[in-house]
């Protein structure tokens, strides 16, 4: 019998779009050269031994399945255990993304150190020697006496340690080093790394243990490697971190047991990752003295208010086109934000440069920023300094609306904490009950609030 033809397959390492043949161009996300060829479904499973075995499963209802209390392990961390929704979920696996240099294997060590005596850590390496990983620790005065170390990059040899070992974490820098032997192709590539990614996942669901997966960013600052991986695992993470700054900000970007877009803020310092109790107070570290186009926003990161500081600068067009350059917000949102001002404020930027920027290296994704910067433009062109104790959130519609938005009175209260007096939100945010020390002035269209602060 002539043996069928294997069906190629080519799969995008980038965005994971699969392709019948090979092409330059990847038709879901536009980039080149990032087609790699995978295994056919039936190779693969002849080769991995993951094929039907013949055991018929069996059919539940939803109502008798049977819950076990949900047992959270903390990590020391409070931040760590903000981002996780609690701390890690046994038989989860957690993939961490950052730039070279961010922190992730630091603050992995760390958590590692902290829980070896406690759940056992097995930590594996596959791009540092162990004496390396022994000076880091030995540099940011870990303990060390618990921690069991391994230097390898076969996904074979790493289960067969775990299994033997019998830790409650597994810990794997990093997943673009990781190989199978069951697949053909170079470590990194799309068949290595989903393969290898799917032994670990099935050897966490099976054991128990808490697998935790290193990953590198591309030029764009994304996850490198197949966006599949993202689908397979419970909870990516990204560890962000500014060229100028020691802070670095942990978001969570999924997460299958807690709030997805979830915040912790980290400081390094020469002692590793310190958890940053109140990020409010860094954010808002101001001059003493007002300046025109700053004003202080509440926006809502995962499940707490954070409050940050929006800074504008108008100036005259350097050049026949007049720029728009945002830091921190998205620079279309500013744009059409611009546009309504025109619209329904009578004030006209089209022969201005336009710059906004969110202080502390904080992306906002929120509409409730549409406001604060609308404001602090308008101040910066105007040259007429905001109040110091004023603080404002609400997003703008294209007709000049004001309109609430979620949590409005958690984020009231969390400024009127920080010493703030005085405050501009929508109407449907206006508190049913006086907040002890804040003024707060509801306002329902831009133009109003425009002439509230700029009669």
């Amino acid at each position: 019998m002539a043996k069928a033809r294997q069906k190629e397959t080519w799969v995008c390492r980038d965005c994971g779009a699969e392709h019948s043949k090979w092409q330059g161009q990847c038709a879901g996300c536009g980039e080149w050269n990032t087609l790699e060829q995978v295994l056919g479904a039936g190779a693969a499973a002849g080769r991995t031994g993951s094929g039907w075995s013949g055991q018929q499963s069996s059919v539940t209802r939803l109502a008798e399945v049977g819950l076990d209390a949900e047992t959270r392990i903390g990590t020391g961390m409070r931040e760590l255990d903000r981002v996780l929704g609690g701390g890690l979920v046994p038989g989860s696996v957690l993939l961490m993304g950052g730039n070279p240099g961010a922190g992730k294997s630091t603050l992995l060590l760390q958590v590692s150190c902290a829980l070896a005596a406690r759940i056992g850590v097995l930590y594996v390496t596959g791009e540092e020697s162990l004496q390396q990983i022994a000076l880091r620790a030995r540099r940011l005065e870990l303990p060390q006496d618990a921690l069991k170390l391994a230097a390898e990059t076969r996904v074979e040899a790493i289960i067969a340690h775990a299994s033997r070992e019998r830790p409650g974490l597994v810990v794997v820098d990093s997943v673009q080093t990781l190989q199978t032997e069951a697949v053909d192709g170079a470590p990194g590539g799309v068949t290595q790394v989903r393969e290898a990614t799917a032994r670990l996942v099935r050897f966490a669901k099976e054991s128990g243990a808490v697998v935790v997966l290193v990953g590198h960013v591309n030029k764009e600052g994304g996850l490198a490697g197949p966006k599949v991986l993202e689908h397979m695992i419970d909870t990516f993470m990204m560890l962000e971190d500014a060229a100028d700054s020691r802070y670095r900000t942990l978001r969570g970007h999924k997460n299958r047991f807690g709030a997805v877009n979830e915040l912790g803020v980290f400081a390094m310092t020469d002692r590793g990752l310190k958890e940053v109790a109140n990020p409010s107070a860094i954010f808002l570290a101001r001059d003493s003295e007002p300046a025109a186009g700053s004003l202080v926003v509440v926006v809502w990161e995962g499940t707490r208010p954070l409050l940050v500081e929006v800074q504008a600068l108008v100036d005259d067009a350097q050049g026949a086109h007049p720029r728009r350059v945002t830091v921190g917000v998205e620079s279309n949102r500013l744009a059409l934000l611009l546009a309504v001002l025109h619209r329904h404020g009578d004030v006209s930027l089209g022969v201005k440069d336009v710059f906004v920027n969110v202080v502390g290296g904080i992306r906002v994704a929120e509409t409730a920023s549409d406001l604060p910067v609308l404001l602090a433009v308008l101040s910066s062109h105007l040259d007429v300094p905001l109040p110091r104790e004023l603080f404002a959130f609400g997003e703008v519609g294209l007709s000049g609306e004001v309109r609430p938005v979620p949590n409005g009175q958690e984020r009231l209260r969390e400024a009127a904490k920080h010493g703030f007096t005085r405050a501009f939100c929508p109407v449907g945010n206006k508190p049913r009950e006086k907040i002890p020390g804040l003024e707060v002035q509801a306002v329902s269209t831009l133009k109003q609030a425009i002439n509230a602060l700029f009669p």
